[in-house]
Parts: C-alpha cells; structure tokens; sequence
C-alpha cells in the first residue's frame, strides 16, 4: 500500500474517534425530553424530565422522544458527513 494511502487510513480512523467524542444534545416538549447522540450516530443519553410528563397522555411522552431522537440524528449526520467530507474523496483511489 502506497504512503498517502495509508495517511488517508489513518486520517479515516482518527475521524472515527472524533466522531465518537461529538456529541448533538436536543430536546423536546419543551426540555421535557433530552437526547443526547453521538458522530458515530449512536444514542448516548436520554432524560425525561418528570414535571412535564402527563402519565394519561404517554403519546405525548412517546412523540417527543421520537422527535428528539430524529432530530439529533440528523443534525449527528450532518456533523459527521461535513467531518468525513474532506477524506471521501481519496476514498476511491483505495478501491473502497
């Protein structure tokens, strides 16, 4: 394997572990709920705030958890695609 390939290797693997230290925290139902997701596009935390959670109405519960995890996973890929975008074009001369 050529030198520069295996820079962009180790570039891709460093970008990795970067990725892992990211972290995207949102919320919903007003801070009821907060979702924390890291680059890598893996759920770290989730907290509920009790106060806010009506126990007759657990769609509602449900729903904001569903919006939080959406969103923080769209905003986890937007990081992470703008983190990988400078090592993708290499990419190709690997054969990957």
């Amino acid at each position: 394997m050529a030198l520069n390939q295996m820079k962009m290797l180790n570039d891709l693997r460093k970008a990795q572990k970067d990725l892992a230290k990211e972290i995207v925290e949102v919320e919903a139902g007003d801070g009821a709920v907060v979702v924390q997701i890291t680059g890598e596009l893996k759920v770290k935390s989730i907290k509920i705030d009790p106060q806010y959670v009506d126990l007759e109405d657990i769609h509602e519960l449900e729903h904001w958890l569903e919006i939080a995890i959406r969103d923080g996973m769209a905003k986890a890929q937007e990081i992470a695609a703008e983190k990988m975008k400078p090592l993708m074009g290499g990419l190709g001369n690997l054969g990957l």
